[in-house]
């Protein structure tokens, strides 16, 4: 398939470098509708605030889900503290050590918007020796020290600061020569991008579908509720999301990985016997894999009482969770997969 690599990286970038932890993510919802407007399709914004796009195809009885979040991992602000620092509280699963040093940005409820750093409370050497190697990276061990002149709780506070206020964090996106692409968030903004891309590719092409298509942007997937509501046609859902490459995994940055089973349970079998076949006839590099403490959009909606039968796919994403890397090969063959899946009869 010949794809515009650069436009694919146009979308990821810009998608990438705008903030969206889970529960704020108005603004990169809003980009994505430009970006749709630009390419003249229609959609609707669910009561929730996710996207649905939805091609028309010849049988729209038997209707196909594809969906990609783009909340992100994040933080609030739990309290402010005596010292002029911030406590926080985690949206989503990571571990805090792989925050710790990160840059910041706090958003007030007026939309001001404030620059610190994550640190542990015990972030020298120099002051705390082994203490500070030794002390345990939990959330209570961690603060954000804002970068303002603060010295007081009543200091936060006049700079209207509250409990609450969302906390994103710096994505650091990287695109290297050698086709990699390092960056926070790639779960699941990477495929955020190729779903975008998918729908201008098809509506640009004129490809006829055989099933109406919906594309479906979620917003909550981090917390378990993204896609608990689909368009009641859906007979097939496929979680554009991402492999784990890592330890003892068959995942590959070079591949798009195909899930068998994590933590909801197996997936499909016919699904991802299909999914398998296309990438077999249209020579797509593939991984099947399995993923013990992983959850998707297929997996909140299927535990919200939908009757379908569901898939999940997406390049192999490095450190997740963390800073991420996956390379070009992996979102182009999920790409490939992605658009063959749409047109397959």
């Amino acid at each position: 398939m010949n794809y515009n690599q650069e436009q694919i990286k146009y979308y990821l970038n810009n998608i990438l470098t705008t903030p969206s932890p889970s529960g704020y993510t108005k603004k990169v919802i809003d980009y994505i509708k430009k970006e749709l407007d630009i390419i003249g399709v229609s959609y609707e914004l669910t009561n929730k605030g996710c996207i649905l796009v939805t091609l028309s195809g010849k049988d729209n009885e038997n209707g196909r889900v594809l969906s990609a979040h783009i909340d992100t991992l994040g933080a609030m602000v739990k309290g402010i503290r005596s010292n002029g620092t911030l406590s926080l509280a985690a949206i989503g699963g990571y571990m805090m050590n792989s925050i710790e040093g990160e840059n910041c940005i706090i958003e007030t409820l007026d939309g001001e918007e404030f620059t610190g750093t994550i640190q542990s409370i015990k972030p020298s050497v120099h002051i705390s020796g082994d203490e500070a190697r030794e002390l345990k990276r939990t959330v209570e061990n961690m603060e954000i020290v804002l970068d303002e002149k603060v010295f007081s709780k009543e200091d936060i506070l006049k700079l209207g600061i509250e409990v609450g206020d969302f906390v994103s964090f710096d994505s650091r996106t990287v695109f290297t020569p050698s086709g990699f692409v390092k960056s926070r968030h790639l779960d699941d903004k990477a495929s955020a991008a190729i779903l975008l891309y998918a729908v201008k590719y098809l509506v640009e092409n004129n490809i006829a579908l055989p099933y109406t298509t919906s594309f479906f942007i979620t917003n909550y997937e981090e917390v378990g509720h993204g896609a608990a509501s689909i368009p009641q046609n859906t007979k097939e859902f496929i979680a554009v999301d991402m492999g784990a490459p890592g330890l003892e995994q068959n995942s590959s940055e070079y591949a798009v990985c195909i899930c068998a089973k994590d933590s909801s349970g197996p997936y499909d079998l016919e699904i991802r016997k299909k999914l398998i076949d296309l990438c077999k006839k249209n020579d797509i590099p593939y991984k099947i894999d399995i993923y013990p403490y992983y959850g998707s959009d297929a997996s909140s909606a299927l535990r919200a009482g939908w009757d379908i039968r569901t898939g999940l796919i997406g390049t192999g994403v490095f450190a997740s969770h963390g800073y991420e890397r996956t390379h070009m090969d992996g979102i182009l063959a999920t790409l490939d997969l992605v658009i063959n899946y749409c047109k397959e009869k």
